[in-house]
């Protein structure tokens, strides 16, 4: 079966600095397309990344700065990173399996 799971259930970073989110998936990375999501409270998810077969790169449009994707293959891994954190990027933030 397919399924996809966060490493960790809250993180705590000092103003400026970068982190990263990592989620690990099982199931078929060919055949998959891995995304991100944010929510704040009160709001809607906001789509913001995705990567796809043949490391297809599609940030959200438009792009929000600082935020990027990458893919492990090896280590079933999608990282989202967030450089320079700051008060407004206190969120949900949720990753999720689209079967292509």
């Amino acid at each position: 079966g397919e399924g996809i799971a966060s490493l960790s259930s809250s993180k705590l970073v000092t103003n400026g600095d970068s982190i990263t989110l990592t989620c690990n998936y099982n199931g078929s990375y060919r055949s998959d397309s891995l995304l991100w999501y944010r929510q704040y409270s009160s709001s809607k998810p906001e789509f913001l990344f995705l990567v796809s077969e043949s490391n297809l790169e599609q940030p959200a449009d438009p792009p929000i700065p600082g935020v990027s994707a990458k893919i492990n293959e090896e280590k079933n891994r999608v990282d989202l990173e967030i450089s320079s954190a700051s008060v407004s990027d206190s969120a949900m933030y949720y990753c999720a399996l689209k079967p292509t």
